[in-house]
């Protein structure tokens, strides 16, 4: 069953976030654009180069009313020691939630069972719960802040613009398209 259009499921976590421990539940996620961010495990490889990057893009995703919420498996006491630790991950200053039940995983599907760690999943949730795009990578491949920016641009406007959508490509600013039997055969 697909996760698009389904509603996030209840969880509680604590987070580590600008030096402190702070809870966050799928209530703090509604009223705002979010992203939730999985990753396999903080001191590790391909990790810190991911969240490296969206924390450059940090203040264009805020502008645009974006909160972004890192996850691993780990607990906050391990984000925040990674945080003390790691000069790429100093510069993170979204919330990095502790998952170490697994729950919050488990609730978006990327659970590896065997392993008690996270895939590389990202999500997009829109104000009001709803997961409105879903990727999973093996872990091995690391994804592109500016890609997930144009995608969370793409989504905000679908949302917006009722009727029409975004094509491949596209930007802000570009053309969309309004899906109708006259564009039928003709794209």
């Amino acid at each position: 069953m697909s996760l698009i259009n389904s509603t996030i499921k209840p969880f509680k976590a604590t987070a580590y976030h600008n030096g402190k421990f702070v809870e966050v539940t799928e209530a703090t996620l509604k009223g705002k654009w979010s992203v939730v961010f999985f990753y396999p495990a903080d001191f590790t490889f391909v990790c810190p180069t991911e969240l490296g990057d969206l924390a450059d893009h940090y203040a264009t995703f805020k502008s645009l009313g974006v909160e972004i919420y890192g996850v691993s498996t780990d607990t906050h006491f391990t984000h925040k020691a990674w945080h003390d630790t790691s000069d790429t991950i100093s510069k993170v200053t979204y919330p990095l939630i502790g998952d170490p039940t697994g729950t919050i995983t488990r609730n978006f599907g990327v659970m590896i069972e065997e392993e008690g760690l996270a895939l590389r999943g990202t999500f997009v949730i829109n104000p009001e719960g709803e997961i409105k795009l879903c990727e999973v990578h093996d872990n091995g491949i690391g994804r592109d802040a500016s890609e997930l920016l144009r995608k969370v641009q793409a989504a905000q406007y679908v949302a917006a613009h009722p009727g029409q959508v975004c094509p491949a490509k596209w930007t802000p600013g570009a053309e969309t398209l309004s899906p109708s039997l006259d564009l039928v055969g003709k794209i």
